[in-house]
């Protein structure tokens, strides 16, 4: 069975992405670095289903912590095939004149320092097992270009540069490395907030769902993607 690590999984997108792994039938490894009783919920809802998962706390911004992390996937579940780097951070609105080197650092420690740990340490596994996926989560934001949010899109940014770079770099050795870029997904932390501006622009007229983005990374962990690397899925309704 194939393994596949879902980081800042216990909520949100990570939560659907690790049940829709698992409901694929991909052992998963439910990451979470602090919400141990959402991670366990949804360890539980896959086990229900019939599929295979357990729980692993770590922070993923943390080297030691990640190598730890790898270490505990593979003697719980097995190597890594699937790495899918979700894990995210606040993403305040700060405007230019009060943007510091820190707001950026906050934003590059989760889209760039993250995913590299991350990387490095499942690399060496599938190397050796001559093959392997690593899915990013990025963002349509990267093209929208928000007011207010640019250590967010620098970041992003970086976070899709790295992607096309390293499917090239890891394609001689069977690893496949993509991007996933949803538009605004609703989820819990959205709760109460007005959607319907942002739906009247979509031009497929609803807001997309976990599931959406769900289905996408399904898609490229699929042996039906083991020829696509170095792409952007963007997830979005067509909001552009």
């Amino acid at each position: 069975m194939s393994v596949a690590l879902v980081t800042g999984a216990s909520r949100g997108l990570g939560a659907v992405i690790a049940r829709r792994l698992a409901a694929d039938g991909l052992a998963v490894a439910v990451n979470y670095r602090s919400n141990g009783a959402g991670a366990q919920d949804v360890v539980s809802a896959v086990r229900e289903a019939g599929g295979t998962a357990a729980a692993f706390a770590a922070d993923v911004t943390d080297e030691a912590g990640v190598t730890d992390l790898v270490a505990a996937v593979a003697e719980r579940l097995g190597p890594v095939d699937v790495l899918v780097a979700n894990a995210t951070g606040p993403q305040p609105s700060v405007a230019v004149e009060d943007l510091t080197w820190q707001s950026q650092l906050d934003q590059l420690t989760f889209f760039v320092k993250s995913p590299t740990l991350l990387v490095r340490a499942v690399l060496p596994g599938m190397k050796e097992r001559g093959g392997g996926r690593v899915i990013q989560i990025g963002s349509d934001i990267v093209d929208r270009k928000l007011p207010g949010m640019s250590a967010y899109i620098a970041a992003k940014s970086a976070q899709h540069a790295m992607t096309l770079a390293w499917a090239r770099e890891l394609g001689p050795y069977g690893v496949t490395v993509n991007i996933v870029a949803p538009g605004w997904i609703p989820v819990e932390r959205h709760a109460g907030l007005d959607e319907s501006g942002y739906r009247a622009e979509v031009p497929l007229g609803r807001m997309g769902t976990p599931g959406d983005v769900a289905a996408a990374v399904s898609y490229l962990a699929s042996d039906g993607a083991a020829f696509v690397t170095g792409q952007c899925l963007t997830v979005n309704g067509g909001h552009t």
